[in-house]
């Protein structure tokens, strides 16, 4: 006896009322009902024009094309040299960068303030030149988290092990650009750069996040680090670390205050080790060792070291 393979039903008659996907799975009543969510008892839509959302999959290909430009012959051709690595880097960086000002362009019409920084197509151009004339020294940043890196770390090997093997080096790459980003008003493109290094790596950086040279995440999976955070020189921290916020404070009518420094500062040549949970704006003093899976409340002098032992002997 011969068997038929069911087929999908094509979109006409998807649409059709008497489908029996229609009445096996009521349909009718549920796209009914989200549309009253949609539209009425859960809108969340801005009026005016429908604008399309910038789109994460271009955001991708953008921060892998600076990253090669950044650096070429790690992350683009090993075969450049003198005479054609230069055209390789501006042919990268023109794709990279149109692409990106047509996003941040897309972010700001998105979300449909007249006030977002690349809302109009010409300051969308101006801040994307601006992020481009950043470069230079965001790469001297990177080389210094680099380098940060292969002396914290007994079992790095070389430079290149790191730069393309590392997650934290992928993280650190990713928060540098998003936080230029963030800090020339392009916020939304920031936080899905943010959220892109998050999906890669395991480690969630928010783009407002200040973080000094030297920098070194080692291994790095589970690492938080808040949006006003703020970190010194040659700090190192490891896996599952959080930098957060202890309570978020609200106006007279219970609405959380937007904005307000909420998370640590991590002053110079600070170790943070492994499963430590630093939470509100206290101050880690130069120097210091905070040991694994302390959870730290309140301010700590200079060249302290923090265990589980001594963190609960003083108030927080």
């Amino acid at each position: 006896m011969k068997h038929e393979i069911p087929r999908e039903p094509s979109d006409n008659e998807a649409r059709t009322p008497d489908n029996p996907a229609q009445k096996r799975w009521q349909l009718e009543r549920v796209v009914a009902a989200l549309r009253v969510s949609r539209e009425e008892t859960h809108s969340i839509r801005r009026d005016g024009e429908a604008r399309r959302a910038p789109s994460r999959e271009a955001l991708q290909a953008i921060l892998d094309g600076l990253t090669e430009a950044l650096f070429p012959r790690h992350y683009g051709q090993f075969d450049l040299d003198g005479e054609n690595i230069d055209y390789f880097v501006g042919n990268r960086l023109s794709i990279a960068l149109d692409g990106l000002c047509d996003q941040v362009h897309r972010a700001a019409l998105f979300i449909g303030d007249e006030l977002t920084p690349g809302f109009r197509r010409d300051d969308a151009i101006e801040l994307t030149r601006k992020f481009a004339s950043q470069l230079p020294d965001v790469r001297g940043l990177i080389i210094s988290d680099l380098r940060a890196a292969f002396v914290g770390d007994p079992a790095a090997r070389n430079f290149p092990e790191i730069l393309i093997g590392y997650p934290g080096m992928t993280a650190i790459i990713h928060h540098r650009l998003a936080h230029i980003l963030h800090g020339l008003g392009a916020r939304l493109v920031a936080r899905l750069v943010a959220e892109i290094a998050h999906t890669r790596t395991g480690i969630d950086i928010h783009p407002g996040a200040s973080i000094g040279s030297g920098f070194f995440i080692d291994h790095g999976t589970g690492v938080v680090i808040g949006e006003t955070a703020i970190i010194g020189d040659n700090v190192r921290i490891y896996q599952a670390v959080t930098l957060g916020a202890r309570h978020f404070p609200t106006d007279d009518e219970g609405n959380l205050i937007k904005g307000d420094a909420r998370h640590p500062i991590v002053e110079d040549d600070v170790v943070i080790y492994a499963g430590a949970t630093i939470l509100g704006r206290i101050t880690i003093g130069r120097g210091s060792t905070i040991g694994g899976n302390v959870w730290l409340t309140r301010n700590v002098p200079a060249n302290s070291v923090v265990t589980q032992a001594t963190a609960g002997t003083r108030s927080a």
